[in-house]
């Protein structure tokens, strides 16, 4: 196994050299990257570190440790040269989500969610995962949580419930359902073992069918612990109505128990708005009063940034990037940059007016974008220091011959941990053809072992490596720490259920006798 790994390892090595000061035994690189990780995560879940700050300091410090030297700096450059098309994507696209938002072209989809869901939070919690669900089956992360965050988000701020729930409810199904075949891992997986993707998916969607169940039943529970929390909350703990009663009252406690009263929410884009604490709340003057949504919700109804009469135009355009995104005929942040610009130049003429609104979203676009180039900085010292490698080496070395008939499922046990402290490029093209090949001398088959590393997907997807989940947070204002604990251990039941019924229906064998 161990001359696998480095013919495969050497014949794909087309890394760039770096002047590295000194260059530690493997044994030293497995520990300092196990190492950097667990520091990288107990810093940002005990909240003792921001994680932007903690994705720079702490990789800068274990790099040293590693002996990158001097070529810390060109390994950290050129990761996040890497990143760039993806920053740039998040960037614009969260300003032309953001200007959609602002001109009211979601407005409509709010009311009609409200109308249909009530004020019952575990039925909005419900409605957050399926809306999470359906447009999940476009592959893309990003344009699902910006759209989930953009009709959900608002009417958490208005019932009062956690956004920790919407970005817990709105990860688990993303990533449930990012093990389709048009997606990236089993595209990834069926590239590194030569295989068609559909042969790795068809035979999963028992897999994938239960998987969703299990997710939707997490929904519905968390929506149960909020309907509990919120019905038991004292009615002077809340925001008084405005007059006529038409602006309805809204809990001082938005986030849940570690709220305080008079805290600030931002919605991420650009409208900032004030939840309780002796603050005026938005003005709803005029409105009708059978308009439930935005009647007393946190967008404001009457912003001055609204353009009811180009609303067609809006949907026009949104669909037309919408259809760029799936077709993918063109780079995926340039298709934005032309988005956003076009509603830019169309709903706002002035240019003053241009100016604010590309202002008014500068918080949004900065926090995440800036996790995003920070990111590049844990995976330049991973990779450039050869972490990785060690880290891939070393697992494969530490498995005993024994174990080779269930191999199937230790891969889809390790593609839980490896996908969320790797990227995806890394787990599939550097580990999986070792366990792979390692697999097929004891009659286990390529396809078999792609299907088990795929059930790790769930958890995948709240990884600090996933630019998408970085938008997410940014979005709906939400600690990343608190939303990993919140989603990790749930997201960990889903893949494990995913590969228990990959088991029992066959696509995946536990084990292969001699």
């Amino acid at each position: 196994m161990p001359m696998v790994l480095s013919g495969l390892l050497a014949a794909a090595d087309d890394k760039p050299s770096y002047d590295i000061a000194f260059a530690p035994p493997e044994w030293v690189l497995v520990i300092l990257g196990f190492a950097m990780v667990l520091v990288f995560m107990t810093l940002i879940m005990t909240k003792r570190l921001t994680p932007m700050v903690a994705l720079i300091l702490v990789p800068t410090v274990f790099g040293l440790f590693a002996g990158a030297g001097l070529g810390l700096g060109d390994m950290i450059l050129d990761a996040i040269g890497k990143m760039a098309p993806t920053a740039a994507l998040l960037m614009f696209a969260i300003m032309f989500f953001g200007i959609m938002i602002d001109v009211g072209l979601f407005d409509p989809l709010i009311r009609l969610i409200t109308r249909v869901l009530g004020d019952d939070p575990a039925k909005v919690v419900i409605g957050t995962a399926l809306l999470a669900g359906a447009v999940s089956l476009d592959g893309d992360g990003s344009t699902t949580f910006i759209i989930t965050t953009s009709a959900m988000l608002p009417i958490y701020l208005r019932l009062g419930m956690s956004p920790v729930v919407l970005t817990c409810v709105a990860g688990l199904m993303n990533g449930t359902l990012n093990i389709v075949p048009w997606g990236g891992p089993t595209v990834r997986a069926a590239t590194a073992l030569g295989l068609q993707p559909t042969d790795i998916f068809v035979p999963m969607l028992p897999s994938l069918g239960v998987g969703l169940i299990v997710s939707l039943g997490f929904a519905w529970m968390l929506g149960l612990q909020e309907r509990h929390r919120l019905g038991s909350l004292d009615e002077t703990r809340l925001t008084g109505t405005a007059e006529g009663g038409v602006f309805a009252s809204v809990p001082a406690i938005f986030r849940g128990a570690d709220a305080k009263p008079g805290a600030r929410a931002s919605l991420r884009t650009g409208n900032i708005v004030t939840v309780a604490g002796g603050h005026e709340p938005v003005s709803a003057g005029g409105v009708d009063p059978t308009d439930t949504a935005m009647a007393d919700t946190m967008l404001d109804p009457n912003r001055a940034t609204l353009r009811p009469r180009l609303i067609w135009f809006n949907l026009a355009l949104t669909v037309a990037v919408m259809v760029l995104l799936i077709a993918d005929v063109l780079p995926l942040p340039y298709v934005f940059m032309v988005g956003a610009a076009l509603a830019l130049v169309v709903n706002f003429g002035k240019l003053k007016d241009q100016a604010a609104e590309i202002v008014a979203h500068a918080p949004s676009i900065v926090g995440v974008v800036s996790m995003v180039i920070a990111a590049g900085v844990l995976v330049g010292v991973l990779t450039g220091t050869g972490m990785v490698d060690a880290m891939a080496s070393w697992i494969t070395n530490v498995l005993p011959p024994a174990l080779g008939p269930f191999l199937a499922p230790i891969t889809g046990i390790l593609s839980i941990p490896f996908t969320f402290f790797m990227s995806n490029d890394a787990f599939y093209y550097g580990i999986l053809p070792v366990l792979s090949q390692s697999a097929a001398h004891f009659g286990i088959d390529p396809v078999e072992m792609a299907r088990a590393s795929i059930t790790g997907q769930p958890v995948h997807l709240q990884s600090p490596l996933v630019p998408a989940i970085l938008l997410l947070v940014s979005l709906a204002s939400v600690n990343l720490g608190d939303h990993h604990r919140k989603v990790l251990w749930r997201a960990a039941v889903v893949s494990l259920v995913m590969l228990a019924v990959g088991i029992l229906t066959g696509a995946i064998p536990f084990f292969v006798a001699q």
